[in-house]
């Protein structure tokens, strides 16, 4: 079973799970939540939760966790991708499909970023649409924008 820690954040509430000694999720507001853990405390989440306080307060601008997110073949890969994304800096949906190899998979890249599992550490916030439009982020789009102020890649 997994083990989850809370932190109360200026995003509000996140949560953080781990399991076999690697991150499996992160989730706040809507995102996406495992089905079973119980509330405990452990190094690893301790650890977590350390680098995301350091990153939330602006003082972190990558983390140095094994994370293990489930999903298809093709969501990994999207996830992979996406920690290729530099802190600070916005790509779209598109140029996503690009970096994973299926640049006329934008609607099904933008689905796999919406289901990532461990959002902030995998960086699904830093996808934007065409144009720099916001679009959605399963924290919610005021959350998307607090981290992308917070990292610099949205004028206040």
């Amino acid at each position: 079973m997994k083990q989850a820690i809370f932190l109360d954040t200026f995003l509000g509430r996140v949560g953080i799970a781990q399991e076999g000694g690697a991150i499996t999720n992160v989730f706040l507001g809507g995102s996406v939540r495992p089905d079973a853990f119980v509330e405990e405390s452990t190094p690893l989440l301790e650890e977590a939760a350390r680098q995301l306080q350091e990153y939330l307060e602006g003082k972190r601008k990558e983390f140095d966790l094994p994370l293990h997110p489930q999903g298809t073949e093709f969501q990994r890969q999207v996830w992979q991708a996406l920690r290729q994304i530099p802190y600070g800096t916005t790509i779209t949906y598109g140029q996503l499909a690009q970096m994973v190899g299926r640049p006329s998979a934008a609607r099904a890249v933008g689905q796999a970023n919406g289901r990532n599992p461990i959002s902030i550490f995998i960086p699904c916030h830093r996808v934007v649409g065409a144009a720099g439009v916001l679009r959605g982020y399963a924290g919610g789009i005021e959350q998307k924008k607090k981290l992308l102020h917070l990292e610099g890649a949205l004028p206040q």
